[in-house]
């Protein structure tokens, strides 16, 4: 596996979890992430293992407001790119010091900065987010900074009732929530589905599961 890699050569590895909207990159996540701190490689400590989600690079809405992106919150462009490019790149390499990353607050629907922490101790960092392989060039670097990226992958009725319950989860109405996974998170979705032949494992999340 990538961890026991950079293991091996002394270095931290950086796995990227990738695929649309409501496909189960989160619950995916959680699974490696507790299976992974359960069976530590030989040498390593209990917190071998990092995660820095890409939700906490969101432009703030007062940004989108100014760039007139907000009903398309969620959109590549609504997302610093280069800023999460950058903070890769660091925990790929910085193993001296704590890296700290911001994470996102669901219930404000905001980024928070500095809630991550990447301590010195982490060998693997598992990142997730819609956009990984998307190939453009503000996310090439992103692509970059991660020595592999999973794609995963759902059957579309599944994906699309949990994207509507999750965003009445968050308080918008049943009507409003449909409406906006049909005009904003499908078209996020079909930039994804795009990419997933670009990935280095296609990972099938049973509907179950997600």
């Amino acid at each position: 596996m990538v961890a026991r890699a950079a293991l091996g050569r002394g270095g931290r590895a950086v796995l990227g979890i990738t695929g649309a909207p409501g496909a189960g990159k989160t619950t995916l996540v959680e699974r490696l992430l507790a299976e992974l701190a359960e069976h530590p490689p030989e040498g390593a400590g209990a917190d071998w293992v990092a995660h820095v989600p890409m939700d906490g690079f969101h432009l703030a809405d007062a940004q989108l407001d100014r760039l007139g992106l907000r009903d398309r919150k969620g959109a590549p462009e609504t997302f610093d790119a280069a800023g999460y490019a950058a903070m890769l790149e660091r925990v790929r390499t910085d193993t001296s010091e704590t890296v700290y990353a911001p994470g996102f607050e669901r219930d404000l629907e905001q980024p928070i900065a500095a809630a991550l922490a990447v301590p010195p101790s982490a060998r693997l960092v598992i990142t997730e987010g819609n956009y990984l392989l998307l190939d453009e060039p503000a996310w090439h670097r992103v692509r970059e900074a991660m020595d592999e990226v999973w794609f995963c992958d759902l059957d579309d009725p599944t994906r699309l009732e949990r994207l509507v319950a999750r965003h009445v989860e968050f308080g918008k109405e049943p009507d409003a929530a449909a409406l906006w996974v049909d005009r904003v998170d499908q078209a996020n979705a079909a930039l994804v589905a795009a990419t997933r032949a670009r990935a280095d494992l296609v990972v099938t999340t049973p509907a179950r599961l997600a």
